[in-house]
């Protein structure tokens, strides 16, 4: 997950907000240990953001903690879902994380304003702006929203499937051994046992 999240966001390769970022934290929160879901992710944000700064010759800005308080929201989320859960219901809750992402942040970039755009007004009509049409100069942030959910939806069914497809073939060969020593007569049991022992 953590191979695929950062070759997404390798500049140029995706459009833009098209990446694994939301579901990385996701399944996260999902599958690893409750230490590792925030510290692994995080990380490797924090690591790829500084990458870019330093790529487009900018510095890390304060503004972007909001990013993390997305991610934070996603993988607190995916915490709280469980692995054992089906398929489409972790696919469904990964893109309305990946949906309160966009919401959470845009709302934060027109609140805070760090680039003093003037049509970002504090009324509802800024912020109406701020969430579908955006400011000159950039593509509508209604893109950015479509390409949130695309990828969200993808990645995020993409590392549950592989995820789920890895329980199922260890169950299976769990399975398999069981079934196979309930077949097995007793004197191959005993033989096999017998020949596990190491003589001292």
């Amino acid at each position: 997950m953590l191979l695929v999240f950062s070759l997404s966001r390798w500049p140029g390769l995706m459009p833009a907000n098209f990446s694994a970022a939301y579901a990385l934290a996701f399944c996260a929160g999902l599958y690893f240990s409750p230490r590792m879901a925030w510290l692994a992710p995080l990380g490797a944000m924090l690591l790829t953001d500084l990458a870019l700064n330093a790529y487009y010759g900018a510095s890390f800005q304060w503004y972007q903690l909001g990013n993390y308080l997305g991610y934070a929201l996603l993988i607190g989320a995916g915490q709280m879902m469980g692995s054992r859960t089906s398929w489409w219901r972790l696919v469904g809750t990964g893109l309305i994380g990946a949906g309160l992402f966009y919401l959470i942040t845009n709302t934060l970039s027109w609140w805070l304003n760090p680039y003093a755009e003037e049509d970002y007004t504090r009324d509802f009509a800024g912020w109406l702006l701020a969430l579908t049409k955006g400011t000159g100069g950039f593509p509508p942030t209604w893109m950015f929203l479509r390409n949130t959910l695309a990828s969200g939806a993808l990645f995020t069914g993409l590392f549950v499937g592989a995820a789920k497809w890895s329980e199922a073939a260890e169950t299976s060969q769990e399975d398999q051994k069981e079934t196979d020593a309930a077949k097995a007569p007793p004197e191959a049991v005993a033989d096999a046992s017998d020949a596990e022992e190491v003589p001292a």
